[in-house]
C-alpha cells in the first residue's frame, strides 16, 4: 500500500537554488552562482524541449515554503503537489518494475515463512523462535561496581526512580552509590532482596508500580479493538510520538510510543516488517516486529519501562506499551509497510553516491525525487536501479547528462547541496 498524499508529503519542501524563468526561487535568495547557472540552463533546456513550465502550490498542512511540480501543456494547474500522472518523462514500465519486484520477493519470502536478521530484505531466515535478542536496546543487569557502570539504560533508571521520589541525585547515566541506594529501597518495598541489582524482576516491579499509579484498568480498557479490515500499514510520526494503524489507507487506531533519543534517533523512511518474535528479551517487552532497515537492527516492540512511553528514550527503536504492541502484533504480517515520518527532518546527502549505497542520506534523496514527481521506488534508503532511473529522468528533464549520478548539479536541483 502506498501512503496517502498527506502521509507522503512530510519532508521539507524543495529547490531553493534560485531558478530563473518559470522556475521561481523558493528560498530567501540565491546562495550560489554555479547553482543558479545550472538551474537556468536546465530550465531553459527543459522548456524548449518539452514545452513544460511550472506551477506553484503550498504544501498541505504546513505554513512553510512553496513547493513546485512540473506540468505539461495538458496538465491542469491545480496548485497541488506532484502526482503520479503529472510526470511526462518516466515510462510506465519503469514505475511498474519496482512494484513487481517487491511483490515477487514478498511471495517468495512468504512461502518460506521466515526472514533473515541481516542481508537483503525479504530474504529467508530461521524460524522466529530462533531469533537472537535485538541490540537496539541495552539488555544487561546493572550492579554497583568499580568503575561504575555507565550508559543510557542507567539514565533511564535514574529518571524512573526520580519519578517515584526515590532518587534525588543527578541524572548522569552513572550507576553510583546514590543510584544503588535508591534501587535497594525500591527492591525492599516490593519484597525483593535489598541488593542494589537492576534485573528483570526489578523492571517488572517498576512496571507494576507505574501502572498502579496510572490506573492499570483504565489503560487496558482501550485494548481489545476488533481486527482492522483491509490492508494494514503502520505510520509512525517521530515528532508526535505516535503510531497510527491504517486500514486500506484510512486511520484506524493511534497509540503513544517512545522514539529514539537525540544520540540514537529513529530512522525515517518507508520500511517493511522483516521478522516477528515473542519475548525476545526483557527490554523489548512482550512482542518484537523487526524492520528491514539495512544499516542496523531496528523494530517496533514493547517495553519493561512503561514510563518512557511518550518520550525520546530508545536506542532508535519504537517502543509501545506491552498491551498495545500485543494488539498491533496480531494485525501485522511479514512484509507489512511501516512508514516512519518526521515533518522537519533533514539529512546530509553526499554528492556522487555510488550505486548500492545505503543510509539516511539516500532516504532524503529518494524523498525529494518523489516529491518532485520522479519515482525512485520505495523510500528505503537503498540506492538501487529504481532510484538511479529517477535521477536519470530528472537529468533528462533538465537537459543534463543522463549518467544517473547524484552529483552537485542534481543535488542543487533537489535542494540537497547544503
Amino acid at each position: 500500500m502506498r501512503p496517502t498524499t498527506s502521509q507522503r508529503r512530510v519532508w521539507p519542501s524543495g529547490p531553493s537554488c534560485g531558478l530563473s524563468g518559470r522556475w521561481t526561487a523558493l528560498g530567501p535568495g540565491a546562495r550560489d552562482a554555479r547553482c543558479r547557472a545550472v538551474a537556468r540552463a536546465a530550465s531553459r533546456s527543459a522548456s524548449r524541449r518539452n514545452g513544460i513550465g511550472f506551477v506553484h502550490g503550498t504544501r498541505e498542512g504546513t505554513g512553510g515554503r512553496e513547493a513546485v511540480r512540473p506540468v505539461g501543456r495538458n496538465t491542469p494547474s491545480t496548485g497541488m503537489s506532484p502526482r503520479r500522472g503529472d510526470r511526462a518523462v518516466v515510462p510506465a514500465t519503469r514505475r511498474l518494475f519496482p512494484a513487481l519486484l517487491t511483490f515477487s520477493l514478498v511471495l517468495a519470502s512468504g512461502a518460506a515463512g521466515v526472514l533473515l536478521w541481516s542481508g537483503p530484505p525479504l530474504g529467508l531466515l530461521p524460524p522466529a523462535f530462533g531469533l537472537k535478542a535485538p541490540t537496539c536496546e541495552p539488555n544487561r543487569v546493572l550492579v554497583l561496581r568499580e568503575p561504575p557502570m555507565r550508559g543510557n539504560d542507567v539514565t533511564e533508571l535514574q529518571l524512573a526512580l526520580k519519578g517515584l521520589s526515590l532518587y534525588e541525585g543527578p541524572v548522569d547515566g552513572v550507576f553510583g552509590q546514590a543510584t544503588a541506594d535508591a534501587v535497594s529501597k525500591f527492591r525492599a518495598r516490593h519484597g525483593l532482596s535489598a541488593t542494589p541489582r537492576v534485573d528483570s524482576a526489578f523492571w517488572q516491579a517498576l512496571a507494576d508500580e507505574w501502572w498502579a499509579r496510572k490506573g492499570r484498568d483504565a489503560a487496558l480498557a482501550v485494548s481489545g479493538t476488533p481486527r482492522p479490515e483491509g490492508e494494514v500499514m503502520l505510520v509512525i510520526d517521530i515528532e508526535k510520538r505516535q503510531l497510527t494503524v491504517f486500514a486500506d489507507g484510512f486511520p484506524f487506531k493511534t497509540y503513544p510510543v517512545a522514539v529514539g533519543r537525540p544520540g540514537s534517533p529513529s530512522q525515517p523512511g518507508q520500511w517493511r516488517v522483516r521478522n516477528k518474535g515473542v519475548n525476545v528479551g526483557p527490554p523489548f517487552g512482550t512482542r518484537w516486529m523487526g524492520l528491514d532497515i539495512p544499516w542496523g537492527i531496528y523494530g517496533v516492540h514493547g517495553t519493561n519501562n512503561p514510563g518512557s512511553i511518550g518520550t525520546a528514550a530508545s536506542g532508535g527503536c519504537i517502543r509501545m506499551f506491552n498491551h498495545h504492541v500485543n494488539e498491533v502484533y496480531e494485525w501485522v504480517s511479514i512484509g507489512t509497510p511501516v512508514h516512519i515520518v518526521a515533518p522537519h527532518w533533514q539529512a546530509v546527502v553526499p554528492p556522487a553516491l555510488p550505486r548500492g549505497a545505503a543510509g539516511l542520506g539516500v532516504v532524503f534523496l529518494q524523498w525529494q525525487l518523489a516529491r518532485l514527481g520522479f519515482d525512485p521506488g520505495p523510500v528505503d534508503g537503498r540506492l538501487e536501479e529504481a532510484t538511479v532511473d529517477a535521477i536519470r529522468d530528472l537529468e533528462a528533464f533538465y537537459g543534463l547528462e543522463t549518467d544517473g549520478i547524484a552529483d552537485t548539479d542534481v543535488l542543487c536541483l533537489l535542494d540537497l547541496d547544503r
